[in-house]
Parts: structure tokens; sequence; C-alpha cells
């Protein structure tokens, strides 16, 4: 009999909860085929079968929280013929389906989208698709090789009725006061979202210092090089790959500020590389991938991966290793709009550094009043182990060294 149990999730994660329950006992499953997923803060885990063979026990239910080394399952190996793969159905006009709580008989080939390949969706997922007349076409697969979830036909659904609930409203007599109210189930990942950051405020004594950037001269090298950039090497020069650069340039100079404390082990641990957590946000939420050893990365190399990142984000497509390990975080709530914030702390690090719009304001400049593009940046960094003057001759290393990009073009 072999066993199934929880991995590893991931640096400084412990827990996860099963979203959904792909196999039941007695099942027959192949090598690689899904058994069942998680969910954590970060991915969604797929958790498969090591054998061909039958599904002896499933040994959890969708919702229960599981830990690293959990026994999940249990697989009695066999040797089984994979049968064929079979042929793509044509769409019948009348549809019966049979699941515990309702039947769906003759329904109209025009109002019922049935994929062809409706065998290969799990069978909480087959139920929801024939229960609410679900086309497939137009729901955002997350899953591993473009498989559907049952979370991603539970955010179309979500979507769908927000658009029928607007639609309908605006039919309605506009003198009439309308107090309608609309509720859904948080999603799994939100929760432990939730739970990671409140844990962050109660462990960290976080405090956040600000200053501002002149982006001038950022803004004059990125202009005059921007064309020949892209051209040579694929990719956009943006101004998050100055931020990196000049964040490891300060880490490497303020080393507590790329450190964990572990106050359990009752130790600090340093870093002599940067890991560089870029927050990037997607339709499932805030995920934040690392930029591995970015000290010695090019701007170039630097775009490429944030670039791939966002595309990542995009299609759900990231994987543990690209979550896990980071000594230092960056978010940028400028490019919603965002003045002024105060980060929270990605836990073991110790600080984050929060980018914000650009405006043009008027500043004081050799006594005379002129107009400059200027940023408000903010770092949040945890009081026990960075002290404020440390914190706050990072942040103004930060602004020296964006105000004079020279220095990060030539390492000086």
């Amino acid at each position: 009999m072999i066993e199934v149990k929880v991995p590893a999730l991931g640096e400084s994660i412990t827990t996860a909860t099963v979203a959904n329950l792909h196999k039941k006992a007695g099942d027959t499953v192949f090598e690689d085929d899904i058994i069942l997923e998680l969910e954590t803060e970060k991915i969604n885990l797929e958790i498969t079968a090591p054998e061909t063979g039958v599904l002896a026990d499933v040994l959890v239910n969708e919702g229960d929280e599981v830990t690293v080394d959990d026994l999940v399952a249990k697989v009695e190996a066999k040797q089984i013929e994979r049968p064929a793969a079979k042929q793509a159905e044509e769409p019948k006009k009348e549809v019966e389906a049979t699941t515990s709580t309702m039947q769906i008989q003759e329904i109209k080939q025009e109002e019922t989208f049935v994929p062809a390949d409706l065998d290969a969706l799990s069978p909480a997922v087959r139920a929801m698709v024939l229960e609410h007349n679900v086309d497939l076409a137009r729901v955002h697969a997350s899953g591993k090789n473009g498989r559907v979830l049952k979370s991603d036909i539970l955010e179309y659904l979500e979507n769908k009725d927000t658009a029928n609930f607007v639609s309908s409203n605006a039919l309605k007599n506009k003198t009439e006061l309308e107090r309608n109210t609309r509720r859904s189930k948080i999603p799994n990942i939100r929760k432990t979202i939730a739970k990671r950051l409140k844990e962050s405020q109660n462990t960290a004594a976080m405090l956040t210092t600000f200053n501002e950037v002149d982006m001038s001269e950022i803004i004059k090298v990125r202009k005059s090089v921007k064309q020949d950039f892209a051209e040579k090497h694929g990719v956009n020069l943006g101004f998050m790959s100055f931020f990196t650069k000049a964040a490891c340039k300060a880490l490497q100079e303020f080393e507590g500020v790329n450190a964990y404390f572990l106050a359990e082990d009752g130790e600090i641990e340093y870093h002599e590389y940067c890991d560089i957590s870029i927050a990037v946000a997607s339709e499932k939420g805030l995920f934040v991938p690392v930029i591995r050893n970015a000290e010695s990365l090019s701007f170039d190399q630097i775009e490429k991966t944030i670039k791939d990142f966002g595309e990542k984000a995009k299609k759900g497509a990231f994987k543990q290793e690209d979550l896990i390990g980071g000594t230092f975080s960056i978010t940028n709530g400028g490019i919603f709009g965002s003045m002024l914030s105060t980060p929270i702390i990605n836990q073991p690090q110790s600080a984050i550094l929060g980018m914000h719009n650009i405006v043009e304001r008027p500043v004081v400049v050799d006594g005379q009043i002129v107009i400059r593009p200027i940023m408000y940046v903010a770092l949040s960094y945890d009081h026990r182990i960075i002290d404020g003057a440390q914190a706050v001759s990072f942040l103004v290393k930060i602004k020296e060294l964006l105000e004079n990009p020279e220095k990060l073009l030539f390492d000086l």
C-alpha cells in the first residue's frame, strides 16, 4: 500500500485547505492523476497518484485543514492498462444527468453548453457545469494543464450573477430606491491570505517610514534608451528594475533589512544575497513571486523575469518554487493610483518597500520653486530587528540611488 502525504508547502507555510477532491475511494487512478487539490495563501497545489492502481482510501474531506506530512490517501498499486482516449461527441439536443440533488432533462441545444470533454471534469465540477448551464469556453481554467477547477466555476458564476444583478436593476424604475445585497462564500485562498496578513501584524513590531523621490532623472534616462532597450532585449524598460537594483545595493549595505527574525530559534538569519519578492496582482488574488539573486542580474534580466511573472499571474501558472524564499519585498500600489500606503511585511522577512504613483508637485530646488515628478515611497519594517535609524538610512539610500541613476548603471 502506497501512502500519499501532504508535501512541503513552502517556506513559512505549514497548513493548507483541501479545496477539491477529484477522486474517491475505490476509483482507478493512473500515475500522475490528480487525487485532490490543496489551497494555500499562495498557490493551488495538486496532489497526484504516485503509481497506477486503485485508490484504497481517501482520509480527508473538502474544507479540511491539513499540515505537511499528513496522510491524505492510500493507493494500492496494480497493473492497469490506460483506456484509449474517447472521441469527442457532438453536443446533443437533450442531456440527462443525475446527481445527488437534481436531474436535468430535455435541455434545448441553443440554451445548453455541454463540452465534448465533460468526462474529463471532476464529479463536483461536472455537476456544477450541468446544474448551472455553464459555457466552459467562458471559464478561466486555473488548474494544471488547463484543468477547470471548482473555484473557477464559482468565480464564473459570481461574475455572471453580478452582471445579471446590474442588468436587472438597470431595467427597473430609476425613481425606486434599491437596497439589494448579495453574499458569496469567502474563497479558501482569501481566508488564508487574511490569516497570514493578520499573523504578520500580530507578530512583527511593525513601523513605517516615508520619503519622497524626485523621478526626473530616471524618467530622462528611461526615455532616452527606451526604444533601443526594447529592440535589443525584447522587453520594455520599466521603473521596477531601477527600484529592484536600488533595493539590492541598499540591502547589501544594511544587512538587517535583508534578514529574518527567527524568534522561536532565538536567532537572526542574515542573507548575503538578494531574493526580491515582487507583489503581482491577479484575478485570483495577490501573488508574491521571487526574483532570485537579483543583485547579480542586469536590468533586462530583471524586466524579463517580471514580465514572466505577469504572464504566469494571468494564467494562474505559478509553481511552488516561484513563490518561496524571498528576503525582501517590493510592492507597487502606484499602478492602481495609490498616493501613500503602509504595506504589510511578508513574514519571515523584516521589511517591505512600497512604491506609489508619480505626481507632478511643487518642490524647492536651489531656492527656487519648480515642478518635479515626485513619488512617495514607504518602508514598513520590523522594529524587533531594525532600528529606526537603520530603516530611515536605508530609505534615504534608496532615494539617493534613484535620484542619481548613474550610480545604479555604473555600480557606484
